[in-house]
């Protein structure tokens, strides 16, 4: 009898469950531990803003806003080679290869581990760099957070490729504990660093360092030590090259995405620095409390990527076609609920960062803006996670470029001597909509076949190329 509720399955039993459980019950249930672990993923800049702000002041608050952008340039890498494991993998359990399944995902945590040791350098040369042009109020401090966070960055690397592993084996709860373990270690840190030694910017990069080393710790420990049917090996590991290449050809999309996607969050960033680290606060702020909002309706894609994957590599397209339709109806009603609950407290959450009139009147304006935007997000979110679970990693990297570069920077250049930096913030809510529009077009016209191992198989009807 399946063990529906039971979190100690492995990963054949997770697939039983996957493929052969009803839609809404299995989409809701891997989905729980990735919406806890949305809120908790909101949490860890939340718990970070309320130190920043209270303790360490706006403008060590306003150079980590403006530094995030530019280290998730560089944990794109990480990023890709962590979509690239969610839809390889995936494909390989719903065939039942576990064997395969366990050496693709040995093979990724190595060379994204390699990837995180060369990236640390990229990062101290963008802050030297970065410094010499921003706001000179904040320009000292944007260079040291990101020089000293660049010892984070392996494990940055690790954590990322650990999520894509566990979420194509169908064990979403794995990413959530893992998140719950870093968010007690940061707050404990952040008590340490910022609030008992007030060591400002270094405090910041401190207990980010010592929470993701403690971390990659339980996750090595997770991967190659703990006894069970998913336990990896390293003995006689050699890099292969028919792997390494369709991580290549499936990843290089998603890296780019990211990339891009964070280039372009620099970019609007470097637009809002322009008027001054009050004005950056204020949106730092509204970024902070909103990442709850757009978090929650967001983490079912990662429960549409398993079930596309698994049911695609299944040779299931009819069930790979409706978990994307039902989660997507579920990331609407979670969005609409995020809204009523939010908007009302708004004002009162900004309050937790910070005192000041001029900061929280921008903080106020944007949260409001950024809310009513979750639906068309979630709905973006979830449609590319179905695209990513047939291996198409491509079309999620237009529609990013499309939402961030085109429908999101280009609005905000060409509004911007009307709304000034609120443009930003309307930005916002014109990008992701209009996304939604795109995404749910090009998912309505997609064949529902692995891009990843294209073979022979039955197609939903009504498809089409």
């Amino acid at each position: 009898m399946m063990r529906f509720f039971a979190f100690s399955q492995n990963t054949s039993e997770r697939r039983a469950l996957i493929l052969n459980a009803p839609i809404p019950r299995t989409i809701l249930y891997l989905s729980a531990p990735s919406l806890m672990l949305g809120i908790v993923q909101s949490l860890m800049p939340l718990m970070d803003g309320l130190f920043i702000n209270n303790i360490a002041g706006t403008l060590v608050a306003s150079a980590v806003t403006y530094s995030e952008p530019v280290i998730n340039m560089v944990t794109a890498l990480a990023m890709g080679l962590g979509v690239a494991a969610m839809a390889i993998i995936g494909q390989l359990n719903g065939k039942g290869d576990f064997g395969e399944s366990k050496k693709t995902s040995t093979q990724i945590v190595v060379a994204g581990s390699l990837l995180g040791l060369l990236s640390a350098p990229l990062l101290v040369g963008a802050g030297a760099l970065i410094a010499g042009f921003v706001h000179p109020d904040i320009a000292r401090n944007v260079f040291l957070y990101l020089a000293l966070y660049a010892f984070v960055l392996p494990f940055s690397f690790m954590e990322s490729i650990y999520n894509g592993i566990k979420n194509a084996n169908g064990q979403p709860e794995a990413p959530f504990l893992r998140m719950v373990l870093m968010l007690a270690l940061k707050i404990v840190f952040n008590f340490l660093f910022i609030y008992v030694f007030r060591l400002g910017i270094v405090g910041c990069a401190l207990s980010s360092l010592l929470a993701n080393l403690g971390i990659s710790a339980w996750m090595y420990q997770e991967l190659f030590l703990k006894k069970g049917p998913d336990r990896l090996d390293l003995k006689g590991f050699r890099f292969e090259r028919s792997i390494l290449e369709k991580l290549w050809r499936i990843g290089v999309p998603a890296m780019l995405n990211s990339f891009m996607l964070n280039l372009g969050f620099f970019l609007i960033n470097n637009e809002t620095q322009a008027y001054g680290p009050v004005v950056l606060n204020g949106q730092g702020i509204a970024n902070n409390i909103s990442a709850v909002c757009f978090n929650l309706p967001g983490s079912f894609s990662a429960a549409v990527t398993t079930m596309v994957s698994m049911n695609i590599g299944a040779l299931q397209a009819d069930k790979a076609k409706r978990s994307m339709q039902i989660g997507c109806l579920i990331s609407a009603i979670t969005a609409l609920a995020t809204i009523a609950l939010i908007v009302p407290l708004s004002s009162r959450l900004t309050l937790l960062f910070t005192r000041q009139r001029d900061v929280l009147e921008i903080a106020n304006r944007a949260l409001h803006i950024y809310t009513y935007s979750v639906v068309g997000f979630g709905l973006t979110m979830t449609i590319q996670g179905a695209f990513i679970g047939l291996g198409k990693t491509k079309v999620p990297l237009v529609l990013g470029i499309l939402r961030i570069w085109l429908l999101r920077y280009l609005f905000i250049l060409a509004t911007e001597r009307y709304l000034q930096y609120y443009a930003v913030f309307w930005g916002n809510l014109f990008s992701n909509y209009m996304a939604a529009l795109l995404a749910i077009l090009l998912i309505s016209r997609v064949r529902w076949e692995s891009a990843i191992d294209p073979r022979p198989r039955t197609v939903v009807a009504g498809a089409r190329a």
